[in-house]
Order: structure tokens, then sequence, then C-alpha cells
């Protein structure tokens, strides 16, 4: 059997799962599989020819065992390395359950899944060297250096030491000193201390040391914190290259010490969120509107930078909590890259449907901890009802409200987060999603209750949790494409959801924070000054250069604050709501007032009411605007105005005439004319002279 171009290899395990070769066949081609379906038992043993005839054919091979792929890729690298192969889990997630019978529908929407082309995503190198601190307060911090020794480049730091006998040969370098900063990531780790001193080798008892400093900065590419203290990072856990364990725990130290040995080299690391500045809506002329990225970073690894944010793809751990909470799109989640996530669900409950599945269940979990909750359900208990699609993300908490929207319009009738029970403070972001989903869901009559969290860590509860979901009739399915960016996309769900509802209000209220919604003004109090126009990140609000206008156009409203923050009247409300009529598309008209006309030249500028209230809150009450003169200038122009006041008898730029400048040229050509002068009057003088002799 072939699904798009791809040859598809199926084992029932022994016949653990009661596969039905006909039915998952016909199951298969209604979502577009062609050729016969070849139903194995044993395809890793007896039927191992199988695949590798398989892999011969020129086709990349789509096996339905993920349980026996190191065994199918060491075979492939030995028969045809240039073989493309690909596995799907069919087993833990659908066969292994006691609803096997009825979960072919599942398997049918599992396996086109899998046959789709998913966008790699784009990543970054960390270079590690091998320098390694360790860090820690006793002996057990020397006996974890002189493990790592002989893998890595290895520093022991002492925190407050006490009475420890020196080792015999100082195979690792020890100093003593408190960590009092620390920054970077995997292979650029920097930290500042206090205390500082190397141990003095003149040591007998006791280590002794050097004088201390403080002050002091050292770097290494990695960290294992054994002090028991607060970790030197917040999320510690989420940042690469360092390790912090509890001392007295000996398991979870070799553990960490195994890890560290073998953090030597270059690293592939995938660049979770590509950054768009110019969507960015978190400050303008150092006023601060949108926090949401800042507030639900977990790793710090975001920090503002201007007008906009900046993330450290260093740091950076691929929570996806600022994708999912980011009104505009500019911090966008791309592992895997481009559409693919959105075009997965698209895949899989279309699939789902056409092979006769309803009412089905979306349960989202990441690929670690839901994993292996999942394979624990189907080893140990029931498995996985039949109407339940797993759906493997990198993390749970990128999910955002383009996700919920597009995935209940693509015809979920229900969405269960199975989040690791470790995690449950990350959720802040996650949680304001789900609310804002279950509102408009409400709204539109169709029902709240449809978003579920499942974050207990034993799977029996898991399990008895999805058995216990009530069926509810999903909305209408659509089948648009999930194209644009985030806000694009959740608009086509939300427009959908609407013209399929049981109710169709024109507006739909939000909670606060949504990201959607209208900008509100007290005309009254606004002066048209427009300083919310440059604000505003989006181009929402828009003015007139001929006319004093103020418009808006709510379909590009972020709700992010800017304007509201700048306005100097403070005249502007925002208020979130998404509007489902023609009117969000179009620009209408907020404020308008008639302009003002020069007293002199006659050009319009300014707001009328704004100029003469101006001038009848001055006149006669400022010293400055004492007489008619110096108020009939507020009425003018920028051009007249400076004219008058130049042609005003108390120009205060008016001064005495300025000296003519001199230069040597003028002193010598006077020079020059006094000595002809000289020289003429002496002539003068001696003819006079000679006249008077005769």
């Amino acid at each position: 059997m072939e699904m798009r171009g791809k040859r598809v290899l199926v084992c029932s395990c022994e016949e653990t799962m009661p596969l039905n070769a006909e039915r998952l066949a016909k199951a298969c081609r209604a979502v577009g599989a062609t050729g016969e379906l070849e139903l194995n038992s044993q395809l890793c043993r007896a039927q191992l020819g199988n695949f590798q005839r398989a892999i011969l054919g020129g086709e990349a091979v789509l096996t339905a065992c993920t349980q026996e792929a190191p065994l199918f890729t060491e075979i492939a690298t030995e028969d045809n390395p240039g073989a493309e192969l690909r596995f799907v889990n069919i087993r833990e997630r659908a066969g292994w359950s006691a609803e096997a019978k009825d979960a072919v529908p599942k398997i049918a929407a599992l396996l086109a899944e899998a046959a789709m082309e998913i966008e790699p995503a784009p990543a970054m190198t960390l270079v590690s060297r091998g320098v390694c601190l360790v860090y820690g307060a006793d002996e057990r911090a020397l006996e974890a250096g002189q493990q790592l020794s002989s893998r890595l480049d290895v520093t022991v730091l002492l925190k407050r030491p006490g009475e420890i006998v020196p080792p015999r040969i100082m195979d690792v370098p020890i100093f003593q000193g408190t960590v009092t900063q620390a920054k970077g990531h995997l292979g650029a780790f920097g930290i500042g201390l206090d205390g500082y001193a190397p141990a003095a080798p003149s040591g007998r008892a006791a280590l002794a040391f050097e004088a201390p400093r403080d002050n002091a900065f050292s770097e290494c590419d990695l960290i294992l914190d054994m002090t028991g203290d607060a970790p030197l990072f917040t999320a510690h856990e989420k940042r690469d290259g360092y390790l912090s364990v509890d001392p007295d725990d000996p398991v979870a130290v070799q553990k960490a010490i195994y890890a560290l040995a073998d953090m030597v080299g270059e690293y592939e690391k995938p660049l979770y969120i590509r950054f768009d500045g110019d969507l960015c809506a978190h400050s303008r002329a150092r006023k601060t509107g949108c926090t949401r990225c800042l507030d639900v970073c977990p790793a710090s690894a975001i920090q503002p930078a201007g007008d906009t944010v900046e993330i450290d793809p260093h740091i950076c751990a691929g929570c996806g909590a600022c994708a999912s909470v980011c009104p505009s799109g500019a911090a966008t989640y791309q592992l895997p890259g481009g559409d693919s996530v959105f075009e997965r669900l698209r895949t899989l409950l279309s699939a789902y449907r056409k092979a006769g599945g309803e009412a089905p269940v979306l349960l989202v979990h990441d690929s670690r901890y839901g994993e292996d909750l999942v394979a624990l359900m189907a080893r140990c208990g029931r498995g996985l009802p039949a109407r339940v699609l797993p759906f493997a993300l990198n993390e749970t908490t990128q999910v955002g409200i383009d996700f919920l929207a597009v995935a209940l319009a693509y015809g979920a009738a229900q969405i269960c987060f199975l989040i690791d029970p470790k995690k449950r403070g990350e959720l802040s972001g996650l949680a304001g999603q789900i609310g804002l989903a279950e509102t408009a869901m409400e709204g539109l009559g169709h029902g709240g209750g449809r978003v579920h969290v499942l974050d207990h860590a034993d799977p029996e509860a898991i399990e008895a949790a999805l058995y216990a979901l009530k069926q509810s009739a999903p909305p209408e399915a659509g089948n648009f494409l999930p194209m644009g960016g985030k806000r694009t996309r959740t608009m086509l769900a939300l427009r959908h959801l609407h013209d399929h509802a049981p109710r169709k209000p024109d507006i739909l209220p939000l909670p606060a924070g949504a990201p959607f919604g209208a900008v509100t003004i007290d005309t009254a109090g606004c002066t048209l000054c427009l300083a919310c126009v440059g604000a505003c990140p989006t181009g929402a609000l828009a003015d007139d250069p001929d006319r004093p206008w103020l418009g808006f156009k709510e379909e590009a409203c972020i709700q992010c604050g800017l304007c509201r923050v700048t306005c100097p009247e403070s005249v502007i409300t925002l208020d979130p709501r998404f509007n489902f009529t023609g009117a969000a598309r179009d620009t209408i008209t907020l404020n308008e007032q008639e302009p003002f006309e020069c007293i002199r030249c006659g050009k319009a500028f300014g707001v009328k009411a704004t100029i003469e209230r101006v001038a009848d809150q001055l006149a006669g009450k400022h010293s400055m605007y004492a007489d008619s003169d110096q108020i009939e200038r507020i009425k003018m122009c920028e051009d007249c105005r400076v004219t008058s006041q130049f042609e005003s008898k108390d120009n205060p730029f008016q001064g005495a005439p300025r000296p003519v400048p001199r230069t040597t040229d003028d002193d010598l050509r006077e020079r020059e004319i006094e000595e002809a002068r000289a020289k003429l009057l002496a002539e003068r003088a001696e003819t006079n002279g000679a006249g008077n002799d005769g």
C-alpha cells in the first residue's frame, strides 16, 4: 500500500493488535492510499524480508512500528544506505487498547499524518570544549571533579569550605569562592566571584587557601552545581550545560556526572522561535505596551531591547510560551518549521473523519513525558479510547489561540492537554489561551468545557479521565488551508466556527488581554494630537494629512495598549472583543473635527476647537500673551507665525547691527590708502614750497 508516495508497512505485532486487513485497507483508501495492504504479523523477525524488499524499491518506506526502529535502521544501512525511512507508533497509540477493534479510523489517520512532509526546523551550533566547573562545599565536590577529570578540563570551586583533607595529588585545580552572579549558556558561561582564592600547596591536615579577592570573573563551558543551595539560574533545568543536583542524592550526582562527561564538541540546537521585530508591540517612544512574552518566559531568555524585545536563542529552552501569548505573531514557534503543525492537524482530523471516525478528542502531549505516559497506559491498562487522537508537540506550552481555534474548526469535539506535573508552574500562558478559546466557544453557542488539562502523575488517573469524557458533538468541520500568520489563522478558524454556530453574534465579548478588540475614545477630551497613531505598531489607528481625523481598523488591533499609555489626555479605552461583521475590515472614524484656518494666509492647520480653546485660556491670563498681537499669532500657521514675529517691533531676536567682519586684506588695503594719501600730501607740500620760493 502507498500513501503520499511512501510504501506503508503495517504489522499486527504477533497479532497482539486485532487488526482487520480489509477494514484497515478500506479506511486507508478513504484518506488517499492506493494499492493493496499486506498485513504482517512479525515484520521484525520472520517477515523481515518484506521490509528488505520494500527498502530496495526506490520509495520512501513508512513502517508502523517504533519499538524496532533501531533494527530496521540497521538493516537499511546495510542493504540500502540511501533509503528514506519513517516510523509511526500505532501499537501503543491505537492497537493496544480496550477499544482497539474500533480504532481503525484512528490508525488510518495516524498513518496519513505520518506520511506528511514536515518542514525541518532551523538550527544553530553550540560548542563545548569541556571546560567544567564543579561548584560545591565539601569532599563530594572533589570526588565529582576527580571522576570528571578524565574526560573534561575540570576546576573545583568550594563555597565556604570547612575542614577538608587535601588530596594527595592535586589532579584538579581547587579554589574557594562564592558565585555572586551567573550568566551564559552551554559553551559560554560567565560567573562572578567573591572570596576567590586558589588552594595553597602547603595545606597539611586541611585545605588552606591564599588571600581571597572579590569581584573576580571566570568562564567555563559546563557547570555542575553541588552546593545544595538555590540554583544559579531561573528554570535551571532548561539551561543547557548547567546541572544542579542535591549532593545528598548520590544517584542524581552520578547521573549528572555521566551526562556532563559526554558534553564535549559541537551540538545542534533548534532555533525554536522566529522573531520579527517589526511586528513587536512591546514599546514605542519609551512607553511600554505589550509585555506578554516577558511575563511568561521561564528561562529569562527574553529582554527588552528598545521598542522591541530580544530573544537569546542560546538560552531559549523552547517552551514556546512566548509564541503562545504573542498577540501579533512577532514570536513564532518553528519546531517543526513553517505551518507543519497546522497541516498535521488538518490531515489528522480530516483523515479520521473520512475513515469513518466520529467526535474525535485531540490529546495534545509532548514527545517525552506524554509519549511515555501513553505507552504505560497501553501496556498496563486499557490504553487510549478509540476516539482519542494523540498529537505530539515538542512542548504543550507552545499552543496558542490559533492552534485551539483551528483544531476546533477542523472538527475536534474536545481537546485534552497531557501535562507533566513538574511543569504546572509554566502554564499561565496556556491557561489564558484556553480561557480565550472557551469564551469563544461558549459565546458562539458551541458550548464550553471542550478543553481539558490533565496533569496527573498517575497513568491510571489519566486513563480514567479520558474514558470518562462525555461524548459531545463537534462543530461542523472545515477544510480551509491554515494560511497566513497567527492572527490570520485564528480569524479564519473563528469565522468558520461563527458561520456554523448555533448563535451568531455580530460582536463577541472577550476577556481582558485578548489579542482582538476595539478602542473607544472620549471625543470630548480628545484634542486629535494623533500621538496614538504614531504609537500604534500595527496601523490599526490612522490619520489624514489633509484634515483633523482619526480612523480605526478593528481587524488590525492587537490590544497592546500602546495607544492608551501614549495618549496625553487619557481618553482611550480598550474593548476586547471579536467583531464578525464586515465593519472589522473597514476603517471607521473615531474622531473628526473642523480644521482651523490661518487668519493671515487662510491655510488650514490644527483643530479649530483646540486652537480656539488654547487662545481663550491664554488671553490675558499669561504674561507672554498679554496683548492681542501675541494671541493672534496662536491663530496663525507655522509660517505666518514666524513672519509676524519678525515684523513685530518688540522682536526678541532683534539686536544691534552686527559689526562688519574684517580681514587681513582689509588692513593691507587701508594701509596702502594711508600711504598713498601721505605721499600725495607730501608731494603737494613740496610743490607749494617751490612756488613760494619763486
